[in-house]
């Protein structure tokens, strides 16, 4: 990675930092390059939706992997306001690895949970780099039976590339942790609205992925395992990820067509975090249009939703036997 540019990204890098030299030159020397600097913009453009237009799931998953990419924490901040963090899970500790609390969206009470994987090197240390303990998921429930309790729906931000796989965390339980999520999730009473934004990876996503809708990111990718997991598994060599990647079908258009997703986020160009600010906004507009969808709904009907949602995902044929 370079100037925050990808490997694949380097023709457009080159191609933009002499658009820039161009213009630099033009006016220290007042020479009127603008046709030359407009020719070379235009094959930017061309270059550009060449290369994000036909990007492979490995591809994705670096985009996704970027380190400038959004966290949850920049999404509380930009799309609700009045936030107010929660911690502990009133059994062994805080977690720094997911975040909970209320806040408002557009006025309306509601709790906020996700993973937080820092968003600087020290953060990023400090919150075992979005690797939850069980502590962590005990923290979440918490917070969504408290959102229950009091019929305030539920948004849930998933980016991770999977649970803690240390030992202190299955000596405190993190199987069941995780387990008692996906149980407890499934029959809430109110509107819960999940959010893949980067990783989606494993247990350690899907713990706080049980609700009415699931959407997702455009180069974000949900699996039940990283790609370099899955190869070290099926291969027993970490380097084929990128075969590994292609197989699992872990890409937003894939689970889409698998109907594991009910809504693709489009990104900007390059990817989230090329403008924070604008992926703040999309994710908004979805959020709100699918919590509109899911108000007039009575309790019973939202779980039977949430049901139907789950019956439903995947393919299959049935053979005949004569």
């Amino acid at each position: 990675m370079k100037n925050g540019y990808l490997s694949f990204e380097k023709p457009l890098m080159e191609l933009r930092e002499k658009i820039d030299e161009l213009r630099a030159f033009t006016k220290e020397k007042s020479i009127d390059l603008s046709s030359e600097i407009a020719t070379l913009e235009a094959k930017a453009a061309r270059l550009e939706e060449e290369i994000y237009g036909n990007l492979s799931t490995w591809q994705k998953v670096q985009i996704t992997r970027h380190l400038s990419r959004p966290t949850t924490m920049h999404y509380i901040r930009t799309i609700f306001t009045d936030f107010m963090e929660l911690h502990g899970d009133r059994l062994y500790g805080d977690d720094p690895a997911i975040v909970g609390g209320i806040a408002k969206l557009d006025g309306r009470p509601v709790t906020v949970i996700g993973h937080e994987r820092g968003e600087d090197t020290k953060d990023k240390i400090a919150r075992n780099f979005g690797l939850p303990h069980p502590e962590g998921y005990r923290k979440a429930l918490r917070l969504m039976q408290q959102a229950n309790k009091f019929q305030r729906p539920i948004i849930c931000f998933i980016d991770t590339q999977g649970a803690h796989p240390g030992v202190e965390a299955e000596e405190r339980g993190q199987s069941e942790a995780i387990a008692r999520n996906l149980r407890e999730m499934a029959g809430f009473s109110v509107p819960i609205i999940c959010v893949v934004t980067g990783e989606g990876g494993s247990g350690g996503a899907l713990a706080i992925s049980v609700g009415n809708r699931l959407l997702m990111l455009e180069h974000a990718y949900y699996s039940v395992i990283t790609p370099e997991g899955a190869a070290a598994i099926l291969w027993r060599d970490a380097a084929k990820a990128q075969e590994a990647a292609e197989a699992l079908k872990i890409t937003s258009a894939d689970l889409k067509s698998l109907g594991v997703v009910d809504q693709i986020i489009n990104e900007a160009k390059g990817g989230a975090h090329r403008d924070p600010q604008l992926q703040s906004t999309l994710i908004k507009k979805a959020i709100v249009d699918h919590l509109n969808q899911l108000l007039p709904l009575t309790p019973e009907e939202l779980i039977e939703d949430r049901y139907k949602k789950f019956a439903k995902i995947g393919q299959y044929t049935t053979a005949a036997f004569v």
